[in-house]
């Protein structure tokens, strides 16, 4: 399941749901990414997307992430407008069967996420707005997955 959301959602309570009546998975692993304030440099994250479009491109990595890992499901919830330092960016739960396919997926999605997902990252601060790209180290890591 893809689902973007302009408000604030509490990643202890997503995880309790995703977990609820998993009587085969043997692991569920996830990450939450929070904003930083980047000491003060960033009062908010602002993120847009396509909509229908963003969902749709998540979707399809997520569907292969699932065959490629023989994971049993994912959930992935991301943020878009605005974001204060301190609140959840992003949650991505993966379950499977054993451990290593849930940390594999979780860490592949959001290798992907980070780096190739259409999302764009406009940060706000006290000297006006700047768009943010990837890092050089976002797309080492994802090119480790081609």
């Amino acid at each position: 399941m893809i689902r973007l959301t302009d408000q604030p959602f509490d990643p202890g309570a997503l995880l309790n749901d995703f977990c609820k009546g998993r009587t085969e998975s043997g692991a569920v692993a996830t990450f939450v990414g929070i904003a930083r304030a980047e000491a003060g440099q960033a009062v908010a994250l602002e993120l847009e997307a396509y909509p229908g479009f963003t969902e749709a491109e998540i979707g399809r990595i997520a569907d292969g992430a699932l065959t490629r890992f023989g994971l049993d499901d994912t959930l992935i919830v991301h943020r878009v407008g605005r974001i204060a330092p301190g609140e959840a960016i992003v949650f991505v739960a993966t379950a499977s069967r054993h451990r290593r396919a849930a940390f594999e997926g979780c860490d592949f999605l959001m290798d992907y996420l980070k780096s190739r997902a259409p999302f764009w990252k406009k940060e706000h601060g006290p000297d006006g707005a700047r768009w943010v790209e990837p890092r050089p180290q976002d797309h080492t890591d994802v090119a480790r997955w081609d």
